[in-house]
């Protein structure tokens, strides 16, 4: 179980070069009856992108290019990656470690231990706006999760320093800050909407590490509009991405996945690691990525509805733990319940308590704990009031609550 709207973060180890394994689950709609392993590599918000210009350093606003620029020819692919390589740079976690110095002191009984920093992990970025002192990358949330410093690898193979604008973790997104000095090329966004199945892509990124920067694996829009459940440290999500079968390996997290206009149409993302399982992989869509990274530009967070409760799917309770203890009537084997209670909280204040499970949220029916935020989300506002349907001690109840930020 997980707190809704707190998360400990979960740094990448090194080694997996990018990698995180995200979830178990069932893959409904992409590979029916299958139970798939997810890896997120080192995640949606409804909105509409924004355009603006790269030349500033105070306007947050993002170039997205208009999708009928780009073209399928195999020349004109190869034209796109030469214009973009540069943009798509290597991201180091570093984090700080403890070892052991048998030689800090005249004796053993003195020996001492020293902290130093060492890479943790090593993913991929995107340079997404340049301005005439400071540039700005974009790359996944998990990828930087837990660093005590982040570095950039540029193209060149120059190290340098990158400061943290904001993170989220629900989506697995991260903007960073670095000098504009060595910055030579700028990545635009597409239009992730017009996408069409059978479209030519390419992935680029730096697969198992900054040996091996600036790969490039060609491939096809495989799916469009999945939706596959993860697992993340800010808790369950549904993530709706591109499905492609160009190569996204560990450390091509954060990566561009790219049209033949060399415009960046997804953030590589997860693949699904499974023997005997080829050529499924995903990348965040532009659409879904723009606003949250200007929210994240802008305030350095997204703001989400927050309530100040534990949540669990009733799916996943024990038949004895549903009917004897919840006193759930046998047809309610669906919905979120509440395994805690934050104390001052929204939902404290609004009436809620421990047990109760909720089965709607004003006149939609929620079945698990990702369909239940998804709906708070995407849906609701900081300040909306709405009506959730509950069941406590086997009776329905609704329940009203204002929904506020996790400050309030």
């Amino acid at each position: 179980m997980e707190t809704e709207g707190r998360y400990t973060p979960e740094p990448e180890k090194k080694g997996k070069s990018g990698l995180m394994k995200v979830a178990a689950a069932s893959f409904t709609g992409v590979l029916a009856g299958g139970t798939m392993m997810f890896y997120m590599a080192p995640s949606l918000l409804d909105s509409t992108a924004a355009t603006g210009t790269k030349s500033s350093d105070t306007a947050n606003e993002i170039n997205v290019q208009p999708a009928s620029t780009a073209s399928s020819s195999q020349n004109d692919l190869m034209t796109a990656i030469d214009s973009i390589d540069e943009a798509v740079v290597g991201v180091v976690n570093l984090q700080q470690q403890t070892q052991f110095n048998p030689f800090g002191g005249q004796s053993m009984a003195t020996a001492e231990e020293e902290t130093q920093e060492a890479e943790a992990g090593t993913g991929s970025g995107v340079i997404f706006k340049k301005g005439e002192d400071v540039s700005y990358v974009v790359t996944n949330n998990h990828v930087v999760e837990g660093a005590d410093t982040v570095e950039v690898a540029l193209s060149g193979g120059e190290r340098i320093s990158a400061e943290v604008v904001g993170t989220d973790a629900l989506t697995d997104l991260a903007v960073l800050k670095i000098s504009s000095d060595h910055v030579t090329e700028v990545a635009d966004f597409g239009d992730s909407s017009a996408l069409k199945l059978g479209q030519q892509v390419a992935a680029i990124g730096n697969p198992l590490g900054l040996d091996l920067s600036s790969s490039v694996t060609e491939g096809i829009v495989s799916g469009i509009n999945r939706t596959v459940p993860v697992s993340t440290s800010a808790g369950e999500w549904e993530a709706t991405v591109i499905q492609t079968d160009a190569a996204i390996n560990p450390g091509n997290s954060g990566g561009a996945l790219i049209n033949s206009a060399g415009q960046v149409i997804g953030i590589n993302s997860m693949k699904i690691a499974q023997e005997g399982v080829e050529g499924l992989g995903f990348a965040i869509p532009s659409e879904d990525a723009i606003p949250v990274i200007q929210e994240l530009m802008e305030d350095g967070k997204v703001d989400r509805p927050y309530l100040g409760v534990g949540l669990a799917d009733v799916s996943s309770l024990s038949l004895d733990i549903a009917q004897d203890q919840l006193k759930l009537p046998a047809n309610v084997t669906e919905g979120t319940v509440i395994s805690q209670v934050e104390m001052g909280s929204a939902a404290a204040k609004a009436g809620f308590e421990t047990g109760d499970v909720i089965v709607k949220v004003d006149d939609t029916k929620v079945a698990s704990t990702s369909e239940f935020r998804k709906y708070l989300y995407n849906k609701a506002e900081i300040g909306d009031k709405v009506t959730m349907t509950v069941y406590r001690d086997g009776k329905q109840k609704n329940i009203s609550i204002t929904l506020s930020a996790q400050s309030e």
